[in-house]
């Protein structure tokens, strides 16, 4: 069988690119690997009408509603590989005969790679996060500290006080200078310049080199992003390295670089969250849609 459109990862945005394409009665394949990018969260905040439920349970309801749909397939793998055709695209699956499909939607997310720093990443997604928009508020203008991971951390700190007293650990990777000091005094941003030697305790307690331990009630750190698809240049895909790590590059109707393969959701954009990504998706699916009809093979 030869699908309209093979969809690579089904969480948040390849399965918001579905919808369009299974209601317009397109023969779509969802291939997911089963691992979502906040995994590690257990609620979801910042979504319209979602907000506080546990990202599984939107998701997975979500799957519910895109299988009704007569023309939808799921297959809970991972693609290998991929190659183009002279109908499309070929997706190598280990176990599976080889699936084709007209057009490639990318949605199969980023891995996070944190700071090398002890218990930070047992913590991540409960008391360690990297948006505030999505995890702040729970915080209840608490005790709040950004590890810092680069110069792009002086943003991270610069936010954070809105939602609580902001301590921001440079831990020997960034050095404020003049102005920016300044700029992190007006926002009441304490700087702890002593470096971290692991976090620790229930939450997110802070250990210094020093011996002291600064308490807090959650921390931010930004992490360096890599693309989950590794294959996707070599079909010639451009990718891009912004200041968190990398994504692909994309067009305002998510086609990217080679003809006929769209991305969405956070391996498509410098930033991420539950709704962009679906937002990206939605677009994504009706752009290869549209390529369908309109386009030529």
């Amino acid at each position: 069988m030869q699908f309209d459109v093979i969809i690579i990862g089904g969480s948040f945005a390849g399965i918001s690119a579905a919808l369009p394409l299974a209601r317009a009665r397109r023969k779509i394949l969802v291939i997911d690997a089963g691992e979502r990018r906040n995994r590690f969260a257990a609620a979801s905040y910042n979504f319209l009408a979602q907000d506080g439920r546990e990202p599984g349970l939107i998701v997975s309801e979500a799957r519910e509603q895109l299988e009704r749909y007569p023309t939808v397939h799921w297959l809970s793998a991972k693609a290998q590989a991929a190659r183009r055709t002279s109908n499309g695209f070929a997706i190598e699956i280990d176990g599976e005969p080889m699936k084709e499909g007209k057009r490639l939607i990318l949605a199969a997310g980023v891995a996070d790679r944190l700071p090398a720093i002890p218990g930070l990443q047992e913590r991540w997604g409960k008391s360690v996060f990297h948006c505030p928009y999505c995890h702040g508020y729970e915080l209840n203008q608490g005790r709040i500290g950004v590890i810092a991971s680069g110069e792009h951390s002086m943003h991270h700190a610069l936010m954070l006080p809105d939602w609580g007293e902001t301590t921001f650990f440079t831990n020997s990777v960034f050095v404020p200078n003049a102005d920016q000091s300044a700029q992190l005094r007006g926002r009441g941003v304490t700087v702890e310049t002593t470096p971290v030697r692991e976090i620790a305790g229930d939450r997110a307690d802070v250990c210094l080199e020093d011996g002291r331990i600064a308490a807090m009630d959650g921390l931010f750190a930004l992490t360096q992003t890599s693309v989950q698809i590794p294959w996707a240049e070599q079909l010639g895909c451009a990718l891009e390295q912004g200041p968190l790590g990398q994504f692909i590059t994309t067009d305002a109707a998510k086609q990217t670089t080679a003809k006929g393969i769209f991305a969405c959701g956070d391996v498509a954009r410098a930033a991420g969250s539950v709704a962009l990504a679906v937002g990206d998706g939605a677009l994504a699916g009706t752009a290869a849609h549209q390529s369908l009809m309109f386009g030529s093979d």
